[in-house]
């Protein structure tokens, strides 16, 4: 080389394997070797005879600098070494600025590295398939009310978030601040978290959990986080986040159908005043209110407990393999296609001979007798009521008398004259796992998109509705 130069180097993580060709000739190259004294011991076996090493201790970086240009300036190749890639929290953009300060002609040769996050990212998998954004929660050079900007705004974008120096002996509270921080803005608490301890390097540890399981206390100085977004997912112990390939595979329709309701949940689950709820619950709540455009679902929505995750179970291994529904329109709301892949048959009364014939005799509405005729053939199917609150009383009455053991009941009768009622009637039955949308409101709709939720249940953890749309 001619001219005077620094190169800036990233060493990567700290394996000799993980170093790129071009950091190892510059090594090899350069006439001084100046950097923080840990990392020599990474290029050490690959460093010329004759060259001058100029090792230095932590929060040393424009001393290190000074030194590279005064160097530099009588007419040496001096090397800059950061551990990963050095214009990633490292020296790079330092050497840039003190160029300009001293008015250098030196010239500045940039050799990128693998990062801390992208070898910890290798090790757990594929977590940065998609959209990623890199934070530091050291507040040395960083206000702390910037860097908690910084941490709501990833949560908003929805990024695969990866947080370097989270720890410190000084710095205990930051990380937990964090934490607190993505739970309160919306984040899932099932939301995939991946920690690697001193990536690349013999002492390295890697740890997969969720968010809400994560433990601050486990971190330390030498740790990157990686922390997921909404679609990432933990699989046999792999942190994966799609990229949209398989979405890519279905037809046109479907995958704009299916990437508007992807899009409308992740907007709804970012709105909800109560995030932290049983997946289950929130799984049928974002349902009802992409229904219903009607936040007010938060308040109104009961599940029993494990309700939507047990209706689900008993749908997928055949226990359960009819739906009765109060009326048509509930019927034609249920999705075909999920009622084909788990072989489920959905029936409706209303319109049976022999269920009008009954009304008549008994002086019943035609919904109520349709229930009635249901429960003959049908004791133990899941129960959707999405219009009639008479028909909802008459399961109920039936259940008393034994002659019915619904496996669920969908209770969402719409109105003014006993629809109240008729969900208080059904509540008492512990036994029975039942989603009620309490007070006036419920509709055929409402009614069939929560059956729709139970059906996909099993696309809940990656907030991935909308299969069968």
């Amino acid at each position: 080389m001619t001219r005077p130069t620094i190169i800036v180097a990233g060493i990567g993580p700290g394996n000799p394997e993980d170093m790129t060709p071009a950091v190892l000739h510059a090594v090899q190259q350069s006439d001084v070797i100046i950097g923080y004294h840990y990392y020599f011991r990474f290029i050490r076996d690959y460093l010329s005879p004759g060259a001058e090493c100029i090792d230095t201790g932590m929060k040393r970086e424009r001393e290190r600098a000074r030194q590279a240009f005064e160097h530099a300036e009588q007419g040496k190749t001096v090397c800059v070494i950061s551990s990963g890639d050095a214009g990633i929290y490292g020296m790079t953009p330092l050497i840039y600025e003190m160029k300009q300060e001293r008015n250098s002609r030196v010239e500045i040769i940039s050799l990128p590295g693998i990062s801390a996050f992208q070898k910890a990212a290798s090790l757990l998998g594929a977590p940065i398939g998609h959209d990623i954004c890199i934070l530091s929660l050291s507040d040395l050079m960083t206000p702390w009310e910037v860097i908690e900007k910084r941490i709501m705004a990833a949560v908003a974008g929805d990024f695969v978030t990866a947080v370097y120096n989270p720890k410190s002996e000084e710095r205990y509270w930051q990380l937990y601040r964090l934490k607190e921080i993505f739970l309160r803005e919306g984040k899932s608490p099932e939301t995939p978290v991946g920690y690697v301890r001193q990536a690349g390097r013999q002492e390295q540890e890697v740890c997969l959990v969720t968010l809400g399981d994560f433990n601050p206390e486990e971190v330390d100085m030498f740790t990157v986080i990686l922390i997921g977004n909404s679609q990432s997912y933990n699989r046999n112990n792999t942190f994966i986040t799609p990229r949209g390939y398989y979405r890519e595979q279905s037809t046109e329709a479907e995958s704009i159908g299916q990437d508007i309701m992807i899009r409308s949940f992740r907007t709804i689950e970012q709105e909800l005043r109560n995030r932290h709820i049983p997946p289950d619950h929130k799984w049928a709540l974002l349902h009802a209110i992409h229904t219903t455009a009607d936040f007010d679902m938060e308040n109104l929505l009961y599940t029993d407990r494990d309700a939507v995750a047990s209706l689900y179970r008993s749908f997928s291994e055949g226990a359960v393999r009819t739906i009765i529904t109060d009326v048509t329109m509930v019927a034609s709301g249920i999705r075909k296609g999920a009622l084909s892949r788990l072989g489920v048959e959905v029936k409706c009364y209303l319109n049976d001979e022999r269920a009008t014939a009954l009304a008549k005799e008994k002086g019943m509405t035609r919904t109520q007798a349709g229930i009635r005729l249901a429960v003959a053939e049908h004791p133990d199917a899941l129960y959707v009521f999405g219009n009639a609150p008479t028909a909802l009383m008459e399961l109920c009455n039936l259940i008393r008398k034994k002659k019915a053991t619904p496996a669920g009941i969908i209770a969402a009768p719409v109105g003014f004259v006993h629809v109240r009622e008729s969900k208080h009637m059904t509540k008492p039955f512990t036994a029975i796992p039942k989603l009620i949308v309490e007070g006036r409101k419920g509709g055929s709709n409402l009614a069939a998109t929560l059956v729709n939720a139970i059906l996909t249940y099993n696309d809940a953890e990656q907030l991935r509705p909308g299969r069968d749309v």
